[in-house]
């Protein structure tokens, strides 16, 4: 398979993704700070990383991922003191969350998933480096700040004006250190907080510091790749490689790959505004988990999206159209031999799909190659050309594109399920849309027997009961779908 080619932040380039020094790929990706429910804009991002990870190991390249759990910060410390728990129990909630939610998008695991508070030691040693060189101080008040004006390469990412802050200037709540762009690598104890003690005193750790210690202790001191969303460019990232590089002079990370934001009906998501969604929001409004993958997938990573519903109802016809059709090549029935023309179309369609993520992950590409496939397949089918060993061939394709995509496997009712009851516990039920709940109330089971008794009855020429039941499983939802092969059956 080609190389990887994507696009670089640092340099502004498209460029050769490949590992160096190493047989695997190591890649950092910031992964949630746990204080609440994940939303679509989070997981816009896990779902492009999990497709470059997807990507580079089918195409051979083995992968060592790390992506970090900040499971202590200022959000987590107001809100678990507002519900009188400690931050671990408070954390590990949203934590358990964002995981189940990880597992209903698709989204593969990665290799390391450290947690923040795991690595303060290691923290506290790349600080107390920072300050043997000059480049981070203590305030009086016994946190420690970096010293920025004394990094002569701050800014090379995000490629930033920083000259308009000066010092003095209000940018942040820190009082006591010396310049305004300065930031925190380790903030003093104040109140009740957690603190751990150490050798720079009692406190606890800055953002910015826990990222640069875990990929530092996981992947080294330079690795392939960092990835985020591009809101994480500044200040998060660019004081990441400040740090990183300052104590130990070596690159940080060669590549780094950012994930534009996300709109919400053509608006900045946000709670004001009404259009702020969550994974769970989405399915107890009856979406599909398959769907709102699709969905995220279909705008490559360096665009900017947006998300609308008529896209969601969209992108649920295509999955539909997809299982259908795979469905189609796996119970045959095609005559035997190759057709020639529908070969080379597969092949090209193969050739394209690759070709479009090999070229930046052009994520609609690598689908559109897909479908142009399934409508040249559908009718050559239909006209009787093609053959079994062509539905093999498309066979192979499709497991290729479900390789990346993941969206064949109909896991839709189980996860709505899952969700219906997260919100039964969590007292939002009321939430749900009604007619998603009409829908579910039938199991699989029920389903099946309804329409084998259905199909017993047009056998008797009982019309009048077989319309019955299709009336009945229409009216919870429930679509019959009748074939030369037998009925199949959805839920809308």
């Amino acid at each position: 398979m080609a190389t990887l080619e994507l696009f670089n932040t640092l340099s502004g380039a498209i460029e050769p993704l490949l590992p160096v020094g190493a047989p695997d790929l190591r890649m950092y990706c910031c992964g949630p700070t746990v204080y609440d429910y994940g939303h679509i804009g989070n997981f816009r991002t896990f779902l492009h990383v999990d497709v470059l990870r997807r990507f580079l190991r089918q195409g051979g390249i083995p992968v060592k991922h790390v992506m970090n759990i900040t499971d202590v910060d200022d959000k987590i410390i107001r809100n678990a003191a507002t519900h009188g728990m400690s931050i671990g129990s408070y954390s590990r909630k949203f934590e358990d969350a964002f995981f189940e939610d990880l597992d209903a998008l698709g989204i593969e695991r990665p290799e390391h998933i450290p947690h923040a508070t795991e690595f303060i030691p290691e923290m506290v040693s790349l600080i107390e480096e920072l300050g043997r060189r000059d480049m981070a101080y203590q305030a009086e008040d016994g946190s420690w700040y970096f010293r920025v004006a004394n990094d002569g390469s701050y800014g090379k990412l995000s490629k930033k004006d920083l000259a308009h802050i000066e010092d003095g200037a209000r940018v942040d709540v820190d009082e006591e250190k010396d310049a305004a762009r300065d930031f925190a690598l380790w903030k003093a104890v104040k109140g009740n907080e957690p603190q751990w003690e150490t050798p720079l005193g009692p406190g606890r750790p800055g953002w910015h510091i826990e990222c640069s210690a875990m990929a530092g202790k996981l992947l080294g001191p330079n690795f392939d790749l960092h990835a985020g969303g591009e809101d994480l460019m500044f200040p998060h990232h660019e004081n990441e490689i400040a740090q990183s590089e300052c104590a130990t002079g070596e690159t940080f990370a060669r590549h780094w790959m950012h994930v534009r934001f996300l709109l919400v009906e053509g608006r900045k998501m946000s709670k004001s505004e009404g259009n702020f969604f969550t994974l769970r929001d989405l399915l107890l409004k009856g979406h599909r988990a398959s769907a709102i993958r699709f969905l995220l997938l279909s705008v490559p990573y360096r665009n900017q999206m947006n998300f609308t519903f008529d896209g969601l109802t969209e992108s649920t016809h295509a999955i539909e159209r997809l299982r259908t059709f795979h469905q189609r090549m796996v119970k045959g029935g095609f005559a035997a031999g190759r057709d020639a023309a529908i070969g080379d179309l597969t092949h090209k369609a193969e050739t394209d799909f690759t070709a479009a993520l090999v070229n930046d992950l052009n994520t609609a590409g690598a689908r559109a190659a897909i479908f142009d496939l399934v409508r040249a397949a559908n009718s050559a089918a239909d006209a009787g050309v093609l053959r079994g060993e062509n539905a093999s061939e498309i066979l192979d394709v499709l497991a290729k594109f479900d390789g990346i995509f993941a969206v064949l496997q109909d896991r839709d009712a189980e996860l709505t399920r899952a969700a219906l009851a997260w919100a039964e516990k969590e007292g939002r039920l009321n939430e749900a849309d009604p007619d998603l709940l009409a829908t579910l109330a039938f199991s699989d089971a029920e389903i099946d027997a309804l329409v084998a008794e259905r199909t017993l009855a047009k056998r008797q020429r009982n019309f009048a009961r077989a319309d019955a039941i299709r009336n009945e499983l229409l009216a919870k939802g429930i679509l019959l779908e009748d074939g030369k092969d037998g009925v199949r059956w959805k839920r809308k």
